[in-house]
């Protein structure tokens, strides 16, 4: 008996998406578009940032990093569960599971940061313009980004701290397309209430404070936008817009599912594929499809690839 309760689990077994295997087909077809449309999508601006110089300002840097977060948030995952619609031993190896955790908890944590920058980005430019290209400088602006994704790295470890030395003697289902960390933890073969409560420190709390920041710099940049009547507050009210709508369709299922953590509630699957899946597509085209200068620019990067 000793031997089999300190015995660890070598693989754990994703239940993945329950459905009817028809479905289960249509399902890879539809993720699979998304996906590719994902990557591509996000890569276009990634690339056309970098190679149109009308593009080179801070406001445009930070958007083609969370393009490119944008791409990795969605590939931590999405592509095994594409994979995954086609077998019907839907498995991953105990390695492999603390891998998403720590890759997820990165790049979502990475891209928490970098909305809150974006944010820090709107106000300098609506609030203090005069100011405006002394503070947001090429170091302030390499600052952020890599200021995001150490602040992912170290949130993620402090998560993986948690999980990885536990013991795990079985049962190994989770209820998900991914290893979740609240779903990993209640498989562990002893008393998890006190990981639970870190777990829940951590996360809960880094999604909170940030929704809770970019909610309060939103407030205070809409209220400077409402005193100014100009074509310039215009852009900025249309561009902040898109920042909140992006902001709250992010937070929005991360801070329900990690509100309640061990809660397993049947909505927590279709959240978990919304952040990780629907709005690494939804952001490129909300900040692409009502930006004018990135659809100008866009068109210029292929005509000049035509011409060449």
């Amino acid at each position: 008996m000793d031997q089999v309760n300190n015995s660890r689990v070598a693989e754990f077994v994703l239940l993945g998406l329950s459905s009817p295997r028809e479905l289960q087909l249509f399902y890879f077809a539809f993720f699979t578009l998304f996906y590719l449309s994902i990557v591509l999508g996000n890569l276009l601006i990634v690339f056309t940032v970098i190679f149109e110089p009308a593009l080179h300002t801070p406001m445009y840097f930070l958007l083609s990093n969370l393009s490119f977060t944008d791409v990795c948030l969605s590939t931590f995952a999405t592509p095994k569960m594409i994979v995954d619609f086609l077998v019907e031993h839907k498995t991953i190896s105990f390695e492999g599971c603390m891998a998403q955790i720590f890759f997820l908890h990165v790049f979502a944590g990475g891209e928490m940061m970098l909305l809150v920058a974006m944010a820090y980005d709107r106000y300098v430019a609506i609030c203090r313009p005069m100011h405006y290209l002394t503070i947001m400088n090429v170091r302030t602006c390499t600052s952020l980004v890599v200021g995001s994704w150490l602040i992912g790295v170290l949130h993620s470890v402090s998560q993986l701290v948690f999980t990885v030395n536990l013991p795990f003697c079985g049962p190994n289902k989770v209820d998900s397309f991914f290893c979740d960390l609240p779903l990993v933890i209640k498989l562990a073969c002893t008393d998890t209430f006190t990981l639970e409560v870190l777990m829940l420190s951590d996360s809960g709390l880094m999604a909170m404070s940030c929704f809770v920041l970019l909610l309060v710099s939103c407030t205070v940049i809409l209220d400077t936008v409402r005193r100014r009547s100009s074509v310039g507050m215009a852009k900025a009210r249309a561009t902040l817009t898109a920042h909140i709508t992006v902001v709250t369709l992010f937070f929005g299922p991360c801070i329900f599912i990690y509100a309640w953590p061990f809660s397993n509630l049947p909505v927590d699957k279709v959240l978990s594929i919304f952040y990780t899946v629907f709005t690494p597509l939804l952001n490129p085209l909300i900040y692409t499809l009502r930006n004018k200068e990135v659809i100008s620019a866009v068109q210029k990067l292929r005509h000049r690839q035509v011409s060449s």
